[in-house]
């Protein structure tokens, strides 16, 4: 979701508990957009008060105090963002105007407060400094939440501009100059009431009145509310977000007030809650500075403030995006190939189709040979018992210019010739439809690759196989190595391991190397998925064990979108590997099956 008000108030909220009283130490223009501004002494105390209270966990504050001395500021048009970074980006060889400019004027100063005009996507930084003359003074760093109208203003005491990191003229924009000189104050683009400031009157006059679904009428008539808080407060007051606000009864109407009222009031009494959403396969859908009811049935991860929830929820959502970039490659070749494969497979299905009147002309070539004294010379058929078939009679077609033996050769050597395309064939076909499954599979993996070390490992097997040439000279000795990547484990309720093959290199690799005999192994039934293995420790499993490697074999495989999926499992040592097959590929005769739900909220990730 874009930053809105109250994730801003949630923000400015930790920044002057962080922040205030904090020296500048550096500051630092990385991109065209983003500053960094360094700082020191920042209130290591409150949290530490925040620690006792309960308030922040005690793993949490040394990363707070530390990180509290790295503020990113980023005025993006496509991602203007905020918080405490982990992370010290490398900055240009010289300085942008702008960097140099504040570091001129507050390289050196004093974070006295940090604000929010009402509900507004704005921060105010007042900070304190010495000028030229020895003279304490005052400016202000402005920082605009505001989409593709985001802007980062230097302005002195008075507000008068005295830069901006996107100048904007007139010619751009007719609403407001944001260049030197100029006073600076924020836009009302938007006829919209202060949500701090509405009472119950203005509230139901406000939203009531609007021809619109009840959802659109509140983020649309109140200043930094968004969608998502709408549609949690209609969820809380079990309203339909998408019927017309004209069409709420009053009665509905005054506990729809009570309840927006009480969330406006956690944001002026600053009782926040940052989280994060995420789905069943641990995407993150949804942050917020509220709790968020309406994802009730997802994982919720709470933070300890939002700075943490902002720099995890890009970072994870840039993370997830970077690799699917990185797989474009991997998935256009896999498609092309897979595309390839499915028609010379259909084109060989049916050349063996026509190999299925071989047998005939083998019948005919025999009768012949017993029957065929008894052709008259020129004759263009001969009609004989059948032998083949309860001695039916049958009508054989001959060249009238060949004798009875020579029309027999003939139909002998159509015979040897589509016997041998079937027997052709048919070897290639198992070796065509071993390639579609293969592919099929990495397509599957592709799609649950979560690092690069997953790819790499994907790109290995497509190497091996032959569809990527591999290109460049291996690693030379002493060359530190990729990262190496690994199988998921997972541990259920009763203490029991269960590892997760993410590939068919890694399947194989589980399978064979790190189970034992004992050991239980579980795939979804005839379609591509992971290796799934329990690590037995020479007990009995549970039933719930079973339930729950089968819905990881469920969850991991090409169907994970179903609501039931069909497994089999059986103990590893019934499970085998022919010679020459495929990676991931392997046979077994007695097994067991189930069908599970592809649900694995009952087992936990190992780390």
């Amino acid at each position: 979701m874009a930053l809105d008000g109250i994730t801003v108030a949630g923000i400015v909220s930790e920044l002057n508990t962080l922040l205030s009283g904090a020296r500048i130490t550096k500051i630092a223009q990385p991109e065209p957009n983003e500053i960094i501004i360094s700082t020191k002494g920042a209130r290591r105390k409150v949290i530490e008060d925040m620690v006792a209270s309960g308030a922040m966990k005690r793993e949490n504050a040394e990363k707070a105090a530390s990180a509290a001395g790295r503020l990113l500021l980023s005025a993006s048009s496509s991602l203007p963002l905020i918080y405490f970074s982990t992370e010290n980006k490398l900055s240009p060889m010289t300085a942008p105007n702008f960097c140099m400019l504040l570091r001129k004027h507050i390289g050196s100063g004093k974070i006295v407060s940090v604000s929010q005009p009402g509900l507004e996507r704005v921060i105010i930084f007042e900070i304190e400094h010495y000028d030229e003359l020895g003279d304490l003074c005052r400016k202000k760093l402005i920082l605009e939440l505001m989409g593709k109208y985001s802007n980062l203003i230097f302005t002195d005491e008075h507000g008068v501009i005295i830069d901006a990191i996107k100048r904007i003229g007139a010619q751009t924009s007719s609403v407001r100059e944001v260049l030197p000189g100029r006073d600076y104050f924020i836009p009302k683009t938007q006829d919209k009431a202060d949500p701090l400031q509405t009472d119950e009157e203005e509230f139901r006059k406000t939203i009531f009145s609007k021809p619109l679904p009840l959802g659109k009428a509140i983020y649309s008539s109140y200043t930094g509310l968004s969608p998502v808080f709408a549609e949690e407060l209609c969820y809380r007051a079990s309203l339909e977000s998408e019927k017309s606000a004209r069409e709420i009864p009053e009665s509905a109407q005054i506990h729809l007030y009570r309840i927006f009222s009480d969330m406006i009031l956690d944001v002026k009494e600053q009782r926040f809650l940052p989280n994060i959403v995420y789905d069943s396969e641990g995407v993150p859908v949804e942050f917020a500075a509220f709790e968020l009811t309406i994802y009730r049935d997802l994982t919720v991860r709470q933070f300890p403030g939002m700075s943490d929830v902002l720099e995890t929820y890009y970072s994870e959502k840039n993370d997830r995006e970077r690799i699917r970039q990185r797989s474009q490659d991997l998935r256009r070749i896999v498609t092309t190939a897979l595309e390839r494969e499915s028609k010379k497979l259909d084109l060989q299905r049916r050349q063996l189709l026509d190999t299925d009147k071989r047998e005939k002309y083998r019948v005919r070539g025999e009768l012949l040979n017993t029957y065929g004294y008894s052709a008259e010379p020129g004759a263009k058929s001969i009609t004989v018992e059948n032998y083949y078939d309860d001695n039916r009679e049958i009508t054989i077609p001959l060249d009238e210019t060949l004798t009875a033996q020579e029309n027999a050769q003939k139909y002998f050597d159509r015979y040897g010739k589509l016997k041998r395309t079937y027997e052709a064939l048919t070897q290639l076909i198992k070796e065509t439809e071993a390639e579609v499954e293969e592919l099929d599979s990495v397509k599957t993996f592709l799609d649950q690759a979560k690092s690069e070390a997953d790819l790499n490992q994907i790109r290995e097997e497509l190497i091996l196989s032959g569809f990527i040439k591999k290109k460049g000279p291996s690693a030379k000795k002493g060359q530190s190595r990729p990262e190496q990547s690994r199988p998921w484990h997972y541990r259920t309720k009763e203490g029991f391991d269960i590892y997760v093959g993410k590939n068919n290199l890694q399947n194989d690799e589980l399978t064979f190397h790190m189970a034992s005999n004992s050991d239980w192994w579980f795939h979804a039934k005839k379609i591509p998925g992971s290796h799934v293995v329990v690590k037995a420790q020479g007990k009995e499993l549970p039933d719930s064990v079973f339930e729950d490697a089968a819905a990881l074999a469920a969850y991991y495989s090409k169907n994970r979108a179903s609501t039931k999926v069909e497994v089999d499992y059986v103990q590893k040592r019934e499970v085998k590997k022919p010679n020459g097959a495929k990676p991931g590929f392997v046979v077994y005769y007695t097994n067991y099956s189930m069908v599970a739900r592809p649900d694995i909220s009952g087992v936990t990730l190992v780390e």
